[in-house]
């Protein structure tokens, strides 16, 4: 079959990468695409969030299937647009990605479907922050409503810095702080049927040791050998299967990419958040332990066939990804530096570590990789176990040469060194 994929992440290049060894997919398309994306399928210039143009695009293309990564596009409703152009698409209506593109939203269909997640405030006023600021005290959890790239989300013990950001937002959640561990559990759904995948953990913090300021995700790892071996049954009894069928009896059923974001607390299973789509950097540490050819998967989503599939087949292997991050990123990230070392990671590591590229483009000369976003790149590498899976994807970061980079040293460190805690 024929494939178009929306976008140009690491996210992206993870999906273009896996779809590229399915071998059913015949031909496999991506735009925008990066430079790194360019090794595994043909790019096309549009922009992603026409609908419109997006469905043109891939109807002179032939293609079987659209899969639409990034959010913005799926809350701007390019999935609408391509349905509506008679191919089947991976991805929700504008109207179900409402549950990543407003927390308001969210709080209010899981409260709807007794979902498990923490007291919130939904504030628009001065007055309202402070009320909800003092009703919960530190630490404070401020959301911007809206969809921020997924740093909209300040979690801080400062009273003042949490209230500058929630006027700043205009529309904010603001909720009670969740204790121990997030976890990130992904599930595939065609409106009816839900399909788990396997749980991974991501580190939002810039730094070492869970310091600096939030960012997109500097790392993940599956799988998480602390976690409660029912977990991922209690995650679809009691979150995603009551949340995809409240969104079905609100007239607006959910296909495609469910993450929810949870918390492991004290009092159980809490949601966080929910996002519409693969999340990044967990999509590359899932996707490097499926066996099941990914095409296929996502087709029946599309065209509601989900119960149909058999039990998807999983690598027992472990996976970790490291983010390399340009120069002063969160904050203003410098681009255009050259990124060297590439080559290297191909010819010494693959297949254990490889590298998917996220803010990235070519020079002029089509050579040179550039840097071309906050983060630019991630290193996902398998193994026996996080240990070994650890050892090389940090081994293959060693080799590329970008000037100025950050990555957080710490990765699945101590999920690796002490397994059960």
């Amino acid at each position: 079959m024929k494939v178009l994929v929306i976008g140009g992440g690491a996210r992206e290049h993870a999906l273009c990468r896996s779809l590229s060894l399915d071998p059913d997919v015949t031909a496999l398309h991506c735009a925008p695409g990066n430079a790194g994306i360019a090794e595994v399928a043909q790019l096309h210039p549009v922009d992603a969030l026409d609908g419109a143009a997006v469905a043109r695009l891939a109807t002179e293309l032939e293609a079987r299937l659209v899969v639409v990564g990034p959010e913005a596009p799926l809350v701007a409703g390019v999935a609408d647009a391509v349905r509506d152009a008679g191919i089947a698409c991976f991805g929700p209506s504008a109207e179900a990605a409402r549950l990543e593109g407003s927390k308001a939203f969210a709080k209010d269909v899981m409260a709807a479907a007794s979902v498990p997640t923490g007291r919130s405030y939904v504030c628009t006023t001065p007055e309202e922050i402070d009320k909800a600021l003092d009703a919960f005290g530190a630490p404070f959890v401020v959301k911007d409503d809206g969809l921020a790239a997924g740093k909209g989300v300040v979690v801080t013990d400062d009273l003042a810095a949490a209230r500058a950001h929630a006027l700043a937002c205009g529309r904010v959640v603001i909720e009670e702080f969740l204790d121990g561990p997030e976890v990130s559990l992904f599930a595939i759904t065609d409106g009816r049927t839900v399909l788990p995948l396997r749980p991974a953990q991501d580190f939002k913090r810039a730094l070492d040791g869970d310091e600096g300021p939030n960012t997109g995700g500097m790392g993940a790892y599956s799988p998480l050998p602390w976690a409660d071996p029912k977990l991922v049954d209690e995650v679809l009894e009691t979150v995603l299967q009551p949340t995809v069928d409240e969104l079905r009896r609100r007239g607006t059923p959910f296909s495609g990419l469910l993450y929810a974001g949870l918390a492991i607390t004290g009092r159980g299973v809490r949601v966080i958040e929910f996002n519409a789509r693969f999340g990044d950097p967990e999509t590359q540490v899932v996707l490097a332990r499926l066996r099941t050819p990914l095409a296929g998967v996502l087709l029946a989503a599309a065209e509601g066939r989900l119960a149909d599939l058999p039990e998807l087949v999983w690598r027992d292997d472990a996976a970790v990804t490291v983010v390399v991050a340009s120069h002063n990123y969160p904050d203003t990230p410098r681009t255009g530096d050259p990124i060297e070392g590439l080559a290297d990671v191909v010819a010494q590591d693959a297949p254990d570590a490889y590298v998917l590229h996220a803010g990235t483009r070519l020079a002029d000369d089509g050579g040179t990789v550039l840097s071309a976003g906050g983060r630019v790149l991630s290193v996902t590498a398998t193994g026996k176990d996080l240990a070994q899976a650890r050892e090389r994807a940090y081994a293959a970061v060693g080799r590329i040469r970008l000037d100025g980079s950050q990555h957080r040293t710490d990765i699945a460190r101590r999920a690796a060194e002490a397994p059960e805690a």
